[in-house]
């Protein structure tokens, strides 16, 4: 299976340690070797880079390493090719336009029978490659350009995390649906199931979450692979596996987390209503003692 990697943070950040850890499991220390992609949103629109080769061993991975690219919110994927042939069009994240931004989606799983499906027909989004993955994609965008209709107006957060919901629920259907989703403005990751390795089954979790807050006069600080030069700087990363010896937290099956500015700010349980939170507060088990229920978005 695939592997999936995502940052939010309040300020630039560049990912490094991280990024090389997880690209050691395209090729050396994982079997994904058949493609990877990292994008960067630069304001409204992403800087994409994805090579349909392995990532262990890429020149293009040393060239984010040395470059120090800085963004508030990262999407990466490598890629264990299971539907559609090793090729460029095929490697994730994949990007299109909808309001007059760029959005990004990468997903971990395999979605048996979605090409079957009415419900997952292309009509104003089509895929260029042959995954599933992104004839789940195109689907995604069909149903949020109901709600994005009104460029550049950003539409509230509470409808957009409906049509999340809904296409998370549907997609589950298919089989395992972890994916990481962003508009440029929040990231969303909706942790599944995917094959364990410690037991060989197919389960929750399907994604981990791990979050830092670097205080005022820690400039140069560097942890869970993210090299961050600034105060007050609120960081969290979502991925498949943990990518350090640190304590990464599972998102249950069917939940959604909502990230804003590395914080999260929504979170639903497979199923269940939304819950929102200020995020005025830093660490998972934090924040989620300030989430309200039913509360709306803030």
């Amino acid at each position: 299976m695939c592997e999936l990697l995502g940052m939010s943070s309040n300020l630039p950040a560049t990912v490094s340690f991280s990024l090389m850890k997880f690209a050691e499991h395209g090729g050396f220390s994982g079997p994904h070797s058949d493609g990877w992609g990292i994008a960067y949103y630069e304001g409204l629109d992403a800087r994409l880079i994805k090579e349909a080769e392995a990532a262990a061993d890429s020149d293009w991975v040393r060239f984010v390493r040395d470059h120090s690219l800085r963004s508030p919110l990262v999407v990466a994927h490598i890629r264990r090719a299971t539907q559609g042939a090793r090729s460029y069009a095929n490697t994730q994240p994949f990007v299109r336009e909808l309001g007059g931004r760029m959005h990004l989606f990468a997903h971990n799983g395999c979605l048996t029978g979605v090409f079957e499906s009415p419900d997952f027909r292309p009509h104003r989004f089509h895929p260029v490659g042959e995954t599933d993955s992104e004839r789940a994609f195109c689907a995604l965008l069909d149903r949020m350009a109901e709600v994005w209709k009104e460029p550049p107006a950003i539409p509230p957060l509470e409808d957009r995390l409906a049509v999340v919901s809904s296409f998370a629920r549907a997609l589950r259907s298919f089989g395992p649906a972890n994916f990481l989703y962003s508009d440029g403005d929040v990231l969303f990751a909706h942790g599944h199931r995917r094959k364990q390795a410690a037991t060989g089954k197919v389960e929750a979790p399907g994604l981990v979450l791990l979050g830092r807050w670097c205080r005022e006069g820690q400039r140069g600080f560097v942890t869970s692979g993210l090299s961050i030069d600034g105060a007050d700087q609120v960081i969290g990363l979502v991925a498949s596996v943990p990518l350090t010896d640190e304590p990464w937290e599972p998102l249950a099956e069917g939940e959604i987390l909502v990230m804003s500015e590395g914080r999260i700010v929504a979170k639903q349980a497979g199923g269940g209503a939304p819950e929102w939170s200020a995020g005025v507060t830093y660490g998972r088990r934090r924040m989620e003692s300030d989430i309200v229920a039913g509360s709306g978005p803030l």
